[in-house]
């Protein structure tokens, strides 16, 4: 008898876990494509909310502000989570490492309500603006050590010998790392971006700290709505989203994959 054989109750409770998760968005997923204006009555299959959707001014401008925010904080958190890697994976021991890698992966840990509070404070006390840029800086700061932990695995797991023979042929650090590490790294640093941008495109309670006026994202949008009312515009925003999700989780776990495949090979 196989040991590591799933039992039925393992399987039993697997089954029910992934349900439980999983079953209520399967049926708002379904419940986009409802033909009644009911979200509670099914009335047939059809695709008329997603053309409500692409009608709705204000919904689509706070989609761009999203894809704006997502897009900026990402590119800033993959490069301040790269540099993180880099120190912390190839420096080994220095003055500040325990407390510096304190504060690189505080943000994974800590509540967003507790980072929403504190960075509305130091925004405030710096004379900041709450709006768009803030949203970015604060969606950077969560992003960084996600970033920087992804990328400080992939770099643990790379030959230094490839970095070594650089450096033996007469390249320099600034050379080796931008013509052997970094395009080595090149697929975790894409899936560090793709993390950091789907952290920042679902985040709400960060941004409902930190934003202003003309710089509503879109969970604010859909939670300032479905405060008076579930309707299936909503569903189909959720469905749009959920696949936008969807699609940067998947393509980041295929590049880690890969990667992982490569170095094993």
């Amino acid at each position: 008898m196989n040991a590591h054989r799933p039992t039925a109750l393992t399987r039993t409770a697997l089954i029910l876990g992934l349900g439980f998760l999983y079953a209520p968005i399967l049926v708002l997923v379904v419940y986009s494509f409802n033909a009644s204006a009911l979200v509670t009555v099914w009335g047939g299959f059809s695709t008329r909310w997603y053309g409500v959707l692409l009608a709705d001014g204000p919904l689509l401008e706070a989609a761009w502000v999203s894809l704006r925010v997502a897009t900026l904080s990402a590119v800033i958190a993959t490069a301040l989570g790269t540099l993180a890697a880099l120190a912390l994976a190839r420096h080994g021991r220095f003055r500040g490492r325990t407390p510096f890698t304190g504060l690189v992966t505080a943000p994974m840990v800590m509540p967003e309500v507790i980072t929403g509070l504190s960075l509305l404070l130091l925004f405030v006390g710096v004379g900041i603006d709450r709006g768009l840029g803030a949203i970015v800086v604060a969606h950077a700061t969560l992003g960084t050590g996600f970033v920087a932990v992804v990328v400080a695995a992939r770099l643990r797991g790379l030959d230094r010998d490839l970095e070594e023979a650089a450096a033996d042929l007469g390249a320099g650090p600034f050379r080796v790392l931008a013509t052997v590490t970094l395009p080595l790294l090149a697929p975790g640093i894409a899936a560090g971006f793709l993390l950091a941008f789907t952290l920042s495109l679902d985040d709400l309670v960060v941004a409902s700290f930190v934003s202003g006026p003309g710089a509503t994202t879109l969970p604010m949008r859909l939670y300032s709505q479905i405060r008076l009312g579930v309707n299936p515009e909503i569903n189909a925003a959720s469905t749009l989203l959920i696949a936008a999700v969807g699609l940067a989780v998947g393509a980041a776990t295929w590049l880690g994959a890969r990667r992982g495949g490569r170095a094993a090979a």
